[in-house]
């Protein structure tokens, strides 16, 4: 269990398995954009997908969307909570340092 008392994420790689390492997708002004799949992890009962866009990468930014599995394809939502963005953004976290040697 980590130090901040809440589970593990789990990781998970459908989003991978169904587009490879990027996912392009359509930007609010009717363009798109191609996001590399940084992570996707469960949370609870839900998946999340840690997504990053070239002009995030210079300070390693990402976003996060909820991952819904619908006619058997992974489509991603907008997270709307703030509680739960930010559940999400403490396991996306906890994955990068997951590796990490604790004392």
């Amino acid at each position: 269990m980590s130090s901040s008392g809440h589970d593990a994420p789990l990781k998970r790689n459908s989003l991978k398995e169904a587009f490879g390492k990027e996912i392009e997708l359509e930007a609010e002004d009717g363009g798109s954009l191609v996001y590399e799949i940084k992570a996707e992890f469960q949370l609870g009962g839900r998946v999340y997908a840690a997504l990053q866009s070239e002009r995030m990468r210079p300070e390693d930014e990402v976003e996060l969307f909820r991952v819904l599995h619908a006619d058997g394809e992974p489509q991603l939502e907008t997270i709307e909570d703030d509680e739960e963005w930010e559940a999400a953004s403490e396991a996306y976290d906890d994955l990068l340092f997951a590796d990490d040697e604790r004392p």
